[in-house]
């Protein structure tokens, strides 16, 4: 009998990690995954193999690669903070993809973003283009996935503002609220990296959803999904970003960093490209209006191994 094709992940218990992990499981995988966080709950029920995702110890970081057939790396961070910043991610991926190398994975899928430039103003979107162009000259058979928003399960973004417009009186919006995002199911992401991850060729896509929204539209398509229609209040992006960090402090949190609010202003969410996800977004808030919200999702709390989301409809 074959043994199963072992398959790496960092962050299976987080985020997308979660759902990359979920489906390869299904698939009769063999599942190990890199990380510093192990909750209380295991979604997966033992079933996955924990490694430390430890940057100080090159050498166990190739061992924990080592005989793996594909490596799905979603390893980042949304901002600079408590010793994590951009400077250091970047750094980090790229010991990941050296270990990779030496250990033999015959393929990388890397998590990216829309519109990564290394001429950009935004560190964040810098950062994720020369992390991009590393994987590019490494030599290893590899995909790239821009995703833009992600939306399902404990996604931050969507399920945050939900959560604002059912406390606040009124929605402070940045600038004109005319910019786009084209929000992807997570689990439409993991399927797409595990269809990379067999695949052979070098590629690189834009992982958007089939809806497109101008921020504006988003908010109020949330409100209207969860019943809290509020006055929406433009304002300059240097207040907005002032009240969001006095509102990170009420829950000790990031709630919007700086180049979020700008690259989302500067259309940097949005590409010209056919959707590479089918869940709509408009759908699956009407399916989750009762809980969406209800509950602030903190990314600092996911950071520390807690922070996890409540169970909404149609979740895997």
């Amino acid at each position: 009998m074959t043994a199963p094709q072992l398959h790496v992940v960092t962050g299976a218990f987080g985020y997308s990690g979660r759902y990359i992990a979920s489906r390869l499981l299904a698939d009769g995988r063999r599942v190990r995954t890199l990380t510093n966080t192990c909750p209380e709950v295991d979604p997966h029920e033992g079933r996955v193999e924990v490694r430390p995702l430890d940057f100080t110890d090159e050498q166990a970081l190739v061992e924990a690669l080592r005989g793996a057939t594909v490596f799905y790396n979603t390893y980042w961070v949304r901002f600079n903070d408590d010793g994590d910043d951009y400077r250091r991610a970047l750094a980090n991926g790229r010991k990941l993809f050296a270990a990779a190398g030496e250990a033999g994975v015959g393929r990388i899928v890397h998590f990216s973003i829309t519109n990564p430039s290394e001429d950009s103003p935004f560190e964040y979107f810098r950062g994720k283009a020369k992390l991009e162009k590393s994987l590019a000259r490494s030599g290893l058979s590899h995909a790239v996935l821009r995703p833009s928003i992600m939306f399902g399960g404990a996604g931050i973004l969507i399920n945050n503002i939900a959560w604002m417009l059912r406390r606040f009186p009124v929605f402070g919006l940045f600038g004109d609220g005319r910019y786009r995002l084209q929000p992807i199911h997570v689990d439409d992401v993991a399927r797409l990296a595990i269809e990379q991850g067999r695949a052979k060729e070098n590629r690189v896509i834009n992982a958007i959803g089939p809806e497109t929204f101008t921020y504006r539209e988003l908010i109020e398509t949330i409100a209207r999904a969860i019943g809290k229609k509020r006055p929406i209040v433009s304002v300059p992006a240097s207040v907005g970003y002032r009240l969001a960090r006095q509102m990170g402090r009420m829950v000790d949190d990031v709630l919007l960093s700086r180049d979020e609010i700008e690259g989302l202003m500067a259309n940097l969410l949005y590409v010209e490209d056919e959707p590479a996800g089918t869940t709509r977004l408009s759908e699956w808030l009407e399916e989750n209006r009762a809980v969406l919200g209800v509950r602030y999702f903190s990314e600092r709390a996911r950071r520390r191994g807690g922070g996890g989301g409540q169970k909404v409809k149609g979740e895997r």
